[in-house]
């Protein structure tokens, strides 16, 4: 299969990983704490200040999505003017981000971003950088809405069941 990887950091990763996960083309999420200090946090150290932004790893088949989709549903669901908060959550854990492994997306990306930054009629709050590090949360917080249904998210429930 043919894979590649966008890490994307757009508030709670709880939301995040519920609402990737329901479009073909996405084989594999993953939450964790992304572009802080080079250790691996805990998640009371993220909640400290540690300098991670709670980011969702998605791995997609670029053959079944593009990267250009991933972007635009993932525009869907932040608020790119807002500074370290989405939703009811603040803190600088929840930056928004667009954290690239590859440079050879980076075209891609930016021309989504000019796009978005021309809807919204100003300069974007998202950050857009390299991925410098991704340490993998907590099991527990691992399809947490899954196991969780009436967890809280800034992301409508309704999002959670598009039809593609």
């Amino acid at each position: 299969m043919n894979t590649r990887t966008i890490c994307l950091a757009g508030g709670c990763f709880w939301g995040m990983q519920r609402f990737f996960d329901q479009f073909e083309g996405v084989v594999h999420t993953e939450v964790g704490y992304a572009n802080g200090p080079d250790i691996a946090p805990t998640y009371q150290q993220v909640c400290q200040n540690s300098g991670h932004a709670e980011t969702l790893r998605v791995d997609f088949d670029p053959d079944v999505i593009s990267l250009t989709a991933l972007l635009k549903y993932y525009f869907m669901v932040i608020d790119p003017l807002s500074v370290n908060r989405q939703g009811n959550d603040a803190g600088i854990q929840y930056r928004t981000g667009i954290y690239y492994t590859d440079p050879a997306q980076l075209g891609e990306i930016e021309a989504v971003y000019r796009a978005e930054a021309a809807k919204a009629g100003g300069a974007l709050a998202v950050e857009l950088k390299p991925l410098i590090n991704f340490f993998s949360a907590e099991e527990y917080h691992q399809k947490y809405l899954e196991k969780n249904p009436g967890g809280y998210c800034h992301i409508p429930k309704s999002m959670f069941d598009l039809k593609q």
